[in-house]
């Protein structure tokens, strides 16, 4: 059937009018009589966030996500658009999107009372209802709201006051659809008190001119929680009347954590040689993240945002890949040397306290890996026996290779240490598999005991155990008058 394309064949066809609002509602609730997906993509928010958030639309509230640096925020607000129609139909020509039964614009409504029924309808996709901006100090009233036009003025012959002469910002030009402000706190206060004037009166004063824009628009911010407080950037009068305020989280599990990384990390990398990531490397790799949000030297105010194990796993695909490459081996397989190979991806995410600052980035994402490893270690090989291990060690082994040498130079060293390749049994890898499997195994091994401080590393010795030196007992102490002991004499 073809879509009206005059404001008459568009009353012909029954279409009615609804505010996005209401169109964002009765969609919600299409999708939760259906049981489908609300936001695909979103990990780990199933029985926290993305109920809260149904509950605000349900309500046709205004809202805002508070969170920290790296908790889907932003990608959430982007998924609202697919509560929004295919399409809506606006009048032709129209910046901000006038609906053709309930003009706002005053060039629309001259343009229909000339036009009538021929008036000339266009349809604006979902994807273009969506507008988000990003909020910094420098930020304008003209940008968000609009300012006016000499240019128009003179061209038009209007008054500077005429409606005719203002050229929209950003807010009206979302009109009929979604606005999205990043960091909310960060907009200066003038700017905010603009936002709620059009939120509940629908209207703002430009150059001292006021002018109605009763807009329909569903407003959605995002800000840090640390600013967003009483002793905060944040007007008072705005934050009332943001009708819900919903907290997000980082990933509660490991689980979570590494399908978010696994859906968004780029590691499938095609080429010639085959690529493996043992699953204990991804185990680590998120693990880190958790323990650095525990880390009493890092920032807990800024936060450790998701994409620090998501950078830190391409990175150590990137190493592996390069690794194989070098050597010309078939597979490339992930190993725990790769993840210390990736700390440039590790040291920028993480902002440090001042007993951080002083250990340096790369000593303190050392460590954390460290505490991850460990971590991951207990997960498999908290009841198998490792004192064979240690005691080749202890016995005055050492063993060290460089980090890029081929599989077969380093299985061969590896095999020196009795039973190590059958401990790894407790990561499914069987004696059978690749060279390049066992020897990720193996490394993790002995990562897991260096991490226990079973055994030491080094880049000089590689893994070694320190020998214990005999201490020397000092000589008896002579008895002195009334019982008191002292030195002898030289």
């Amino acid at each position: 059937m073809q879509k009206p394309r005059t404001l008459g064949e568009l009353k012909k066809s029954g279409y009615r009018s609804r505010s996005v609002k209401e169109e964002m509602r009765q969609n919600l609730i299409g999708k939760l009589g259906a049981h489908e997906t609300i936001f695909p993509g979103i990990i780990g928010f199933d029985d926290s966030v993305i109920p809260q958030i149904a509950n605000a639309i349900l309500a046709r509230h205004n809202f805002i996500l508070l969170g920290l640096r790296g908790q889907a925020k932003s990608r959430i607000l982007r998924s609202l658009v697919s509560l929004l129609d295919e399409e809506i139909p606006y009048v032709a020509g129209c910046e901000i999107n006038d609906d053709p039964l309930a003009p706002i614009c005053r060039a629309c409504v001259e343009r229909l009372g000339e036009c009538k029924d021929a008036t000339a309808i266009e349809y604006l996709p979902r994807e273009q209802r969506y507008v988000e901006k990003l909020a910094t100090p420098d930020v304008t009233i003209a940008d968000i709201i609009g300012d006016l036009d000499p240019i128009k003025a003179a061209r038009g012959g209007h008054a500077l006051s005429s409606e005719l002469t203002i050229h929209f910002g950003l807010l009206p030009r979302a009109n009929r659809g979604i606005f999205a402000i990043n960091e909310l706190p960060d907009l200066a206060g003038k700017i905010q008190v603009g936002l709620f004037n059009i939120m509940q009166e629908g209207d703002v004063q430009i150059k001292g001119y006021p002018v109605r824009l009763p807009l329909d628009v569903e407003l959605v911010f995002t800000a840090n929680p640390e600013d967003y407080t009483a002793r905060g950037k944040i007007i008072t009068p705005l934050k009332d009347r943001i009708g819900s305020e919903i907290r997000t989280h980082y990933p509660v599990t490991l689980e979570h954590a590494m399908a978010i990384t696994a859906q968004e990390a780029w590691t499938e990398r095609g080429g010639s040689e085959h690529l493996l990531i043992p699953k204990f490397v991804p185990e680590v790799i998120e693990s880190i993240a958790f323990e650095a949000r525990q880390e009493k030297r890092i920032d807990k105010r800024s936060g450790v945002s998701q994409r620090l194990p998501i950078t830190c796993l391409e990175n150590v695909v990137s190493n592996a890949e390069r690794r194989a490459l070098a050597n010309g081996e078939p597979m490339a397989v992930a190993r725990l040397s790769d993840v210390y190979a990736a700390l440039p991806s590790l040291t920028g995410k993480l902002e440090l306290e001042y007993e951080g600052e002083l250990r340096g980035a790369d000593n303190v994402a050392r460590d954390v890996i460290r505490q991850a490893t460990a971590r991951i270690f207990k997960k498999y090989f908290d009841n198998v026996p490792m004192h064979s291990i240690v005691q080749w060690f202890e016995l005055g082994g050492n063993l060290k290779y460089p980090e890029d040498a081929p599989t077969a130079e380093i299985c061969s060293q590896l095999k020196k240490i009795q039973g190590l390749f059958e401990k790894t049994q407790a990561l499914g890898i069987k004696a059978k598999d690749d060279p390049a499997v066992l020897v990720s195994g193996a490394e993790f091994i002995l990562e897991g005991l260096y991490a226990l401080k079973k055994i030491s590393r080094n880049e000089e010795l590689g893994y070694y155990v320190e020998q214990r030196r005999q201490v020397e007992r000092p000589e008896p102490e002579e008895p002195g008058p009334l019982g008191h002991r002292r030195r002898p004499l030289n």
